[in-house]
């Protein structure tokens, strides 16, 4: 790589995380690939010479050269935000020859490169880290178009990035206009005037007169943990582990395993409307909480999931999966939970004793309508996202690689 003005490794001083001294970049200040100025560290005590040295200039680029390999070969540019930011330890600082590469191009580039695999394959592995060293970088070959078809290179994809940006802030919004309605509308209802004071699971509120407060095992049918299965078999049955629910209340159809079918295998099936609930999982996770539409035709799950049939002439599953949801966002499941080591579990009894609002059943559907468009409309914004990073990928493949010329 023979376009850098500078490749270096960054300030090793001793960090705090008090806010004292200059910010400095450290492994986590890159992890989205942008820098983010909320997760740096602080040094102080510098010689003017340190501070020119370390400090960053605008079109930097941050290359993450020590990391688990998942992680290795992230990039960030820097942007001057923040205005006076320092070249910490664990990253190494690119900083390229304007005269001879763009640098949005170089930072697309390197981007490629790890998307396909170069610096995965390319790194040093140990125990629970890889690790790329300057020469190796250095090594690292590129074509180069002219410095204008780079700049406008660069331009097109930073367009793309833009958009991209423009659906994660409507996406947030959403979420954000969602979560407040859920907190209004799970303890408030429907154009109730009158409202009575109550204790759910650890939360004093006020719910409508005509609202019951039930435990869990007052409005179901069935509590179920599933099965475990260390092995798989591509001609098995899916099941649905902790990481195909997401905090949304969907399930990622991605995320389960085929594993062979056991002999009860009639016992874990799953049907539309069944409630998925993550019983055993870190203590910041525990508690996740999703509904099976019938995303798959046959589908068991794990025994880190429990599942949970409603009596449909008490309430329906998904005002349950928005109570459920909403406490998880509280941090009840975190409260209750029983912590170990590397995990917490919550048991079958702390569940069944769960108390929760249930307003009439014609209520509860109107709650479930709103609460289930503003879902429809965050998958529909999510979708538009996942578009544009298919488009942005295909077009960093023909662009950056001269596949395309631009001109």
């Amino acid at each position: 790589m023979i376009t850098q003005s500078v490749i270096k490794n960054g300030l090793t001083y001793r960090q705090n995380k008090e806010g004292d001294g200059y910010p400095i970049t450290r492994i986590e200040t890159i992890s989205d690939e942008k820098i983010d100025p909320t997760r740096v560290g602080f040094v102080n005590n510098l010689k003017e010479e340190e501070l020119r040295e370390y400090r960053l200039i605008v079109g930097d680029i941050l290359f993450s050269h020590i990391n688990s390999l998942e992680h290795i070969g992230k990039t960030a540019i820097y942007e001057a935000v923040p205005e006076v930011l320092l070249h910490g330890m664990n990253l190494l600082l690119l900083r390229p020859n304007k005269q001879k590469i763009e640098p949005y191009f170089l930072l697309y580039l390197l981007r490629l490169y790890r998307t396909v695999g170069i610096f995965k394959n390319m790194a040093k592995k140990a125990v629970n880290q890889a690790s790329i060293n300057q020469t190796e970088l250095k090594r690292v070959r590129i074509s180069l178009p002219p410095l204008e078809e780079q700049q406008k290179i660069a331009q097109v994809l930073m367009s793309i990035d833009k958009a991209i940006e423009a659906v994660d802030e409507a996406i947030a919004k959403a979420e954000r206009i969602k979560k407040g309605l859920m907190q209004e509308l799970l303890t408030k209802g429907i154009g109730h005037r009158e409202f009575k004071g109550v204790k759910l699971t650890l939360i004093d509120t006020e719910i409508p007169e005509n609202w019951e407060i039930v435990k869990l095992r007052d409005i179901i049918t069935d509590l179920k943990s599933g099965f475990a299965s260390g092995k798989r078999d591509e001609n098995g049955i899916l099941q649905l582990r902790m990481d195909s629910i997401d905090l949304n209340g969907r399930i990622n159809p991605n995320a389960g395993v085929k594993v062979p079918i056991p002999k009860n295998v009639e016992e874990y099936l799953l049907k539309p409307g069944d409630i998925l609930f993550n019983n055993t999982n870190s203590v910041d996770l525990i508690g996740k909480t999703a509904i099976f539409r019938g995303e798959f035709a046959r589908c068991v799950y794990s025994n880190h999931l429990t599942r949970i049939r409603v009596n449909p002439e008490k309430t329906i599953p998904e005002w349950l999966l928005y109570v459920m949801i909403r406490y998880w966002q509280l941090g009840i499941f975190k409260a209750i939970c029983h912590q170990h080591v590397h995990q917490a579990g919550i048991n079958s009894k702390d569940l069944l004793n769960l108390k929760i609002p249930l307003p009439p059943l014609e209520e509860q559907q109107k709650i479930a309508e709103i609460l289930s468009k503003w879902d429809e409309v965050i998958e529909m914004k999510k979708a538009k996202k996942d578009k544009l990073e298919r488009m942005k990928k295909k077009v960093m493949e023909l662009l950056l690689t001269g596949k395309v010329r631009v001109k």
